[in-house]
């Protein structure tokens, strides 16, 4: 490639990372995963974070997903024009109706965005009875599943390719999202798609 003057779109980063940093305007959590990502049951680790895509006309979109670590199962999603707190609660509402049966109790990670420190989402977590976790401030390893995520949907649907409007975009992501979660397969799943993994763990467990 670098003979013939060629550059792979795809795998170069063309946006900058969004950061929801405002310091401590609320509860900073302890970071209880401490990149301990690894877990063999659904619904005890997820992890959440909010990226940026440029839209046409200057216009952003704003992606919140809440992803499961046991098989990077995309639970839940926001999308939205601004970064507001409804962004991430709504996911979050909808997530702990999915994990609310878990076998152990659910922790969510997340980094030390002000959404994340905001009261209504610690006493969200506390009334359901999560454990909050969160990042070390600038250190976004200590949150590389949901990073890793980003950047696979970014390269596979996004960079290289031209600018559409928000809601042309949004429906992109949408589809990725059911793309990703039912047919994309993973080599560590065992050659499974994240939703097929977990339907077949669950039945050898039964």
């Amino acid at each position: 490639m670098k003979k013939l003057g060629l550059k792979g779109d795809k795998f170069r980063r063309k946006s900058r990372k969004y950061s929801s940093y405002k310091g401590p305007v609320g509860n900073i959590a302890k970071n209880l995963i401490n990149r301990r990502f690894h877990t063999n049951v659904s619904h005890q680790k997820l992890t959440t974070d909010i990226t940026e895509f440029k839209c046409l006309d200057g216009m952003k979109l704003y992606l919140n997903p809440i992803m499961d670590m046991f098989n990077g199962e995309i639970l839940s999603f926001g999308i939205s024009s601004r970064p507001t707190l409804d962004l991430v609660l709504k996911p979050l509402e909808e997530a702990l109706i999915i994990v609310k049966d878990s076998k152990y109790r659910t922790t969510i990670h997340s980094d030390q965005g002000w959404h994340y420190q905001h009261n209504k989402w610690v006493k969200t977590l506390k009334e359901n009875k999560v454990f909050q976790s969160m990042s070390r401030k600038g250190n976004c390893i200590d949150n590389s599943p949901i990073e890793n995520l980003f950047s696979l949907l970014k390269q596979e649907m996004y960079y290289g390719e031209a600018r559409c409007s928000f809601e042309d975009l949004k429906k992109k992501i949408e589809d990725y999202i059911e793309y990703y979660n039912n047919k994309r397969i993973k080599q560590k799943l065992a050659g499974m798609s994240p939703i097929q993994y977990r339907i077949h763990t669950s039945q050898l467990a039964a």
